[in-house]
């Protein structure tokens, strides 16, 4: 899914909220959780998340979602992560 076609479907899905972020290579968060729901299109590099005992590795062009409230991990690649996110 291209940048533009993304927004959009944000946009219409009511993610008023939208940003960047870019995380370091090789970085981890331990296990938490968002107060937000948050849907994320991978714009560069690797980005694994993990809830419960299952790891789902994003790349670039792919898209994740989170539910408010759902604990996870996260493990960044070797080239680090960008991402365009909505929150709501």
């Amino acid at each position: 899914m291209e940048r533009d076609e993304f927004i959009n479907a944000l946009k219409s899905e009511g993610y008023a909220e939208i940003a960047t972020a870019t995380r370091d290579a090789n970085g981890t968060v331990d296990d938490h959780v968002h107060s937000f729901e948050a849907k994320a299109l991978i714009l560069h590099g690797e980005l694994a998340i993990r809830i419960g005992a299952a790891e789902q590795v994003y790349r670039t062009g792919d898209v994740f979602h989170l539910q408010a409230n759902e604990s996870h991990s996260e493990r960044y690649g070797p080239e680090g992560v960008q991402y365009l996110v909505g929150r709501k």
